[in-house]
Parts: structure tokens; sequence; C-alpha cells
């Protein structure tokens, strides 16, 4: 019973739900904040399967071991387990068997058909976790964005209940929706900018037609053409968070003529508040939907 206590006490710390969506908790059910965070872990299971055993992408077992850890955070139990499995041989991380044996020890108490039999090779459970599964400070100490949401109109949080719904089958973390969306228009179907950007995620007529959005000022298409959009970007720049931004914000060719974050002011403070409220500056990617811009490559060439 002792050990059931710890580990639940443990689950109840590492698996809680992103900050944001826990801002607007009062407008959403339980059950659609466990759909969207059941969505997005398993969407980050499968990347990390990819990365493991290189299925459509390069082998790469340390990005394999971050999405794992991810969706363990989440609360995926396969996630947990392939963790655990990937401290136990020293795949893609060193070898730890008390993480390991904690990680199966949690998979396992979600019932993980496999689970217990590894711990018989890997001892107890000890409470020991890696890094990863510790709550980010963003995550426990959000009183800023929970502020920000209480202020909200009634038709705003909707807005924000649909950034939550949707961004998990775009395959885009809910939070860095929200920060672009809240960066863009604070939440706002009916912005216009003066450069024409409409709607939510404020699209140009030239982005809205790439990404198939017939009514940029209705809230539901534009949010799914920007997150779309997002997929897209992130794939490109590889999951760098600050590409990302500065290329929704002043398009990817200036991204790639400047082969950084583009000297614009606009740009430059744009990509900081972004980055201010997600507060992470990597995002799992599926390298599948575009091949990855050629100044990356370049960069990393630059860098040896």
């Amino acid at each position: 019973m002792k050990l059931r206590h710890a580990f639940t006490a443990l689950l109840l710390c590492h698996l809680g739900t992103a900050g944001a969506v826990a801002a607007s908790r009062d407008a959403l059910t339980p059950r659609q904040i466990d759909e969207a965070m059941a969505q997005h872990a398993q969407y980050l299971l499968a990347a990390g399967v990819a990365f493991e055993h290189g299925e459509g992408v390069a082998r790469d077992p340390e990005r394999a071991a971050a999405c794992y850890c991810e969706a363990a955070r989440l609360g995926a139990p396969e996630a947990m387990f392939s963790l655990g499995w990937m401290y136990a041989n020293a795949r893609g991380v060193p070898r730890d068997d008390a993480y390991a044996g904690t990680l199966f020890a949690m998979a396992a108490m979600l019932d993980h058909p496999q689970a217990s039999k590894m711990q018989r090779y890997t001892g107890d459970y000890t409470g020991s976790v890696p890094a990863c599964l510790t709550a980010p400070d963003w995550e426990r100490y959000d009183g800023v964005v929970t502020r920000l949401m209480a202020r909200l109109s009634p038709e705003r949080r909707q807005v924000v209940n649909t950034v939550i719904e949707l961004a998990p089958r775009f395959g885009v973390e809910p939070r860095f929706a929200l920060a672009i969306a809240a960066v863009e228009s604070a939440f706002n179907p009916a912005a216009i900018s003066p450069k024409n950007a409409q709607g939510v995620m404020q699209l140009i007529p030239e982005t809205a037609a790439r990404f198939n959005v017939q009514n940029a000022l209705d809230a539901r298409q534009n949010i799914a053409g920007g997150l779309a959009y997002l997929r897209w970007l992130l794939a490109y720049f590889e999951g760098d968070v600050r590409l990302v931004a500065a290329a929704y914000n002043a398009g990817e060719g200036a991204v790639e003529r400047y082969q950084g974050v583009p000297p614009y002011a606009e740009t430059q403070a744009y990509v900081e508040r972004v980055i201010g409220y997600y507060q992470v500056e990597t995002h799992p990617f599926d390298s599948r939907v575009v091949p990855s811009s050629s100044i990356l490559a370049q960069t990393r060439l630059a860098s040896q």
C-alpha cells in the first residue's frame, strides 16, 4: 500500500496536464482534457517508435527517448515501458536501472502487460525518475497564464478550447499553439491586421489558400489552417521553435534568406513573446510532412 501511495503521488507530480490546459480547466470538461492529452501522448509515442527503429525517418535513439519521456509524462504506459527499456539497455540514454525500475513500475501500475516482468532485471520501484519527467517551471508556477485566461471573454475562452482540441490532431503541443494564437490575436476570431492577416491565427490570404481555409474569419477553420502551417513549419525547421515562430511571423523565405531569425524588430519581438509563453525552444516534429530546410544542413556544417 505504501508503494501504491508513493507511485500515485509520483504520477500526480510528474504527469500533470500542461499549464495552458489547466488554465482553461473551468471551460473544459475533464473528459475533453484527458482526450486532448491522450491524443498528444499517442502522437509522441508514435514519433518515438519511428525514431527508435528508423521507420520513415533517420534512426535517432536520443530523440526517441525524448519523445517517450514526454509521452510518459502525459500518462502513456507504453511510453513508460519503452523509456524504461531504453534506460535498462543504454539505448540513446546512459544505463540506469533505478530509472528503468521506476518506469517499469509506473507502466505496470497502469496494467502494461510486460512491465512487471522487466522489473525482475532492473529491481524494484525506487521513485527515481529522469529529469525529463519533472514538470518544468512554467507548468508548476503558471499563475500568469491562469490570470490571463481568467480575464478572457466567454467567446475567447471558446477559442482557447478549440485550439486545445485541434492542436494534437496536427501534432502541435497545445501550449505552443496557444502561444502563437495569444501573440497573433489574443484569441480574437474577428481580428484583421493592416496587412489583411485575419482571424485567430492571423492568416494572410495566401496562407489561407495554401492550407485550404475557405473562410478565414471562421474560428475553427482559421485555427485548423494555422495549425496545419505550424505542423509544416515544425517539420521544415526540424522543431526549432525560434525559427518556426520567426517564419510564422515573417515567412519561411525571410528566415532562409537571413539563415535565422530575421533582423526585423517586429519579428524579433514576436519570437521572444512566443518563447515567453512557451518556455521551450524545441518541439517534436514529423519529418514526413516536408523535407527540412537546406539552411539547417548549412548551419550544422558551419558549426563543425
